[in-house]
Order: C-alpha cells, then sequence, then structure tokens
C-alpha cells in the first residue's frame, strides 16, 4: 500500500489537500465530503479543502485508503510513545477484543492499521471454529421435491403441480450447517477478500473461503443480530459475530461509484476511557469496595412528562458514608482549570449523592501523576466552602498491566480505600 493510501493522524488534528507529509488527494477529500452526506457523521467536520477530526479514534478505509485516527493527549511534547499499541491495549481491556483464537499479543501478522487488526482476530476466530467443527441446526425447509418426506402443503400442492403430479410441496426439517450464523460469518469474510489490503491476510482469507461452506447472500441490519440467540452449543461463536456485526454494520457501499466504499471503525475516546478506568477499578478493587457505573438519579421532574436525570460516570460505595464520584474526561488540560460546565457537574453529583468526594480524571500529559484540590464557594455566604473537587491526571503506560494497576492504585490511594 502506497504511502499516501496509509494516513496517519491524531485527534483534533486535521488534513489538507496537500498539505503536509500526511495530506489527502482531492478524490479522497471527495470520498470524505460523500461519505459525510446531508446528515454529517461525528467522527470528523468538514472545513474548505480539508478535513478536522473530533474524539473519535479508530480507522476509515475509503476505497485503497486507509485513515487512521489514533488518541493523543501529549500532543504539544515530542513524544515517542506508540499511540496505535496504547489504543488497542485500551480496546482489549474493555473486552472489545475477548477471542478464543491467539489473544492479539501472539497474532501472526503486524497490523499497519487497527484494521489490519480486526481482520486478523476474525480470520484466526474463522480458523478456531472451522477446527472445532462447525455446528449444525435444525431449519424447516419449504419447497417442491420429487419425494414426500415432511407435512405435504396440501393447498400449496395443488396450486403449485396441478400439471407435475410426480412433485410434493412440503414442508420439513433438515438439520445442517446453513444457518443464520453460518450465513453471517459467510458474508463478513467475502466482504473481508474485497476490502483487505493487507497482503499476509489474503491467503488466509482464501482458504477460509474454500474450507467455509457456500451460503445464500443475505441483507444485514441490527434487527438481524438482534434476533440471534445463542445457546450452549452456539455461544462459542459470540466473539466472530460480535466483530462480523462490527464490520457489516459500519460498511457504507458507494453506489455511484463503486470505487469509494466506506468502512468505519471508530470510537468515543471519552467513552473508552470511562470503560477504561472503570475496568482497572474493577480489576483491581478490594473485597470490600463495590463501584457502580452510570448510575442513574432522578433530578427534577416538569408538571407533564418524563423525569430528568444525572449519570456520573463511576460511583464508589453508591449509598455509603464513603460514597466518591468520579467522572472521566479524555483530554489534555494544558495546564487550565476544567471547564465550569464539568465543574459544576460534579458540584451537583456531590450534593445529590451526599458524596464523601469527587473528582475530575483525566490522562496526563506528563509521566507523573498530578492531583489538583480545589474548593468550591459557599453559595450562601461566598466564602469557601466545605465541599471540594479533585483534578486527577493519570499517567499513560505502555505496559498494560502497569497502566491499570497505576490508575487502581493512584485512585483508590485519593480515595483513601487502600
Amino acid at each position: 500500500m502506497g504511502a499516501n493510501n496509509h494516513i496517519i493522524v491524531y485527534e483534533h488534528e486535521s488534513l489538507r489537500i496537500g498539505k503536509g507529509a500526511s495530506s489527502l488527494t482531492k478524490e479522497q477529500l471527495d470520498a470524505l465530503q460523500a461519505f459525510y452526506g446531508e446528515n454529517g457523521v461525528p467522527y470528523y467536520s468538514l472545513m474548505h479543502n480539508s478535513v478536522k477530526f473530533n474524539e473519535y479514534v479508530g480507522v476509515l478505509q475509503i476505497g485503497n485508503t486507509i485513515i487512521e485516527i489514533l488518541p493523543k493527549v501529549d500532543r504539544n511534547n515530542n513524544s515517542d510513545r506508540d499511540w496505535q499499541k496504547v489504543l488497542i491495549n485500551m480496546l482489549q481491556a474493555v473486552g472489545v477484543f475477548n477471542i478464543h483464537a491467539p489473544s492479539s499479543s501472539t497474532l501472526s501478522i503486524k497490523p499497519n492499521s487497527l484494521l489490519d487488526l480486526y481482520f486478523e482476530l476474525f480470520i484466526s476466530e474463522l480458523e478456531y471454529l472451522i477446527r472445532q467443527g462447525l455446528i449444525k441446526k435444525y431449519r424447516s425447509t419449504e419447497g417442491n421435491s420429487t419425494s414426500l418426506k415432511g407435512s405435504l402443503m396440501f393447498s400449496k400442492h395443488l396450486n403449485k403441480n396441478i400439471v407435475h403430479q410426480e412433485r410434493f410441496y412440503t414442508r420439513h426439517s433438515s438439520y445442517d450447517k446453513e444457518h443464520l450464523l453460518h450465513e453471517i460469518l459467510f458474508k463478513a469474510l467475502k466482504l473481508l477478500l474485497q476490502v483487505n489490503r493487507h497482503i499476509p491476510l489474503q491467503s488466509r482469507i482464501g482458504k477460509l473461503l474454500m474450507d467455509f461452506p457456500e451460503m445464500k447472500d443475505i441483507n444485514v441490519s441490527e434487527a438481524l443480530f438482534d434476533r440471534i440467540i445463542l445457546d450452549r452449543k452456539s455461544k462459542v461463536y459470540s466473539e466472530a459475530l460480535s466483530i462480523a456485526k462490527l464490520i457489516l454494520l459500519n460498511y457504507h457501499p458507494n453506489v455511484k461509484k463503486g470505487a469509494n466504499d466506506v468502512l468505519a471503525l471508530m470510537f468515543d475516546m471519552n467513552i473508552l476511557w470511562e470503560k477504561f478506568v472503570y475496568t482497572c477499578l474493577r480489576k483491581n478493587k478490594s473485597t470490600g469496595v463495590s463501584l457502580s457505573a452510570q448510575q442513574s438519579k432522578y433530578f427534577w421532574k416538569p408538571v407533564s412528562g418524563y423525569r430528568s436525570t444525572m449519570i456520573p460516570d463511576i460511583v464508589i460505595n453508591k449509598g455509603q458514608g464513603d460514597c466518591i464520584i468520579l467522572d472521566t474526561k479524555w483530554k489534555n488540560l494544558n495546564g487550565y482549570n476544567p471547564s465550569p460546565e464539568d465543574l459544576r457537574q460534579l458540584y451537583v453529583y456531590s450534593k445529590y449523592y451526599q458524596a464523601k468526594k469527587v473528582a475530575l480524571v483525566y490522562p496526563s500529559p506528563l509521566n507523573e501523576v498530578l492531583i489538583k484540590e480545589g474548593t468550591y464557594f459557599d453559595e450562601s455566604s461566598g466564602e469557601l466552602g466545605q465541599e471540594k473537587c479533585s483534578v486527577i491526571s493519570l499517567v499513560v503506560h505502555d505496559n498494560i498491566n502497569d497502566w491499570q494497576k497505576s490508575i487502581a492504585d493512584e485512585i483508590f490511594k485519593w480515595c483513601e480505600l487502600i
């Protein structure tokens, strides 16, 4: 793949036509504008001869071009941190890469992009399923046959076979490999053959297509995946289906040209950071500590209509005297205070949850933990009151285990729970 066909950019940065080492061609910008459409997409904003990326990270494949958008909190420093590895570690920690096949640390290729890793994870899962033996399921079949098996559909038999008395229109059950799970996986595999640009994967995709039974083409939608119910025998398909769902539902074919089909695997970095911090705390908490994520509480009701809720990111020891509220934000404060909106939000959480402590949790742009304590002014006296809000900036580590333990140790130490 040519250099201009693999572009790396960081969140909140821009790509322009013909400017910089990683620049866009006119055709690439046209494709991004077409994908944006009239309703827009949350991943980037359109500017004059450029696009500006938002807080989403991941990968966009447009035709033969891969644009990889990576997180980075120290972009004002000359850091040599591997932010692709950081992103992959975070996704793996929150459970995006739960696979039965080899873990991502032992996958056989070095991915050029996050897209390559997704493709290999899917391929590895299918290889695993084929080695284990594809499962069979019962399915109901209706139609003409030359032998009478199952139930004769009498009215349809008379309608269709009045001049073909050698035929029987029946409904019967078959027990084979032709069922919805395999139809979905086969469709995703065929799509990989079409969109994969990483040469080391091509032979494995070709072999899988020879080993996998041919399936009829199906239309995929969110509702189709909602129909799937996995039992004891089929739960082994869970991870392959989750990756297939991600790939199939985020593929946007260009029906006009065909050359600029878009595959968008993107993640909101704020949500990912929230889940990652919660996972770190849950993994390393003491026995007597309880954790709740996204726990809502009503705080206002109109005379008629729906009640409004507040939803803090993480609540430690909810409902207890040592209740603690954490709200996570993936951003670099650059030495400034948090936004007034974020500080007001934590003040309300403190009051409504009667929290012992509240804090905003950021990634640190430096190689040191930064904890800044602050006090709210009392609303009646105008003097400094008793309510406090801390700002905690946590170091990003390249080693995922060190990073997770460091986050838990620093937060629980601040909470006075260790």
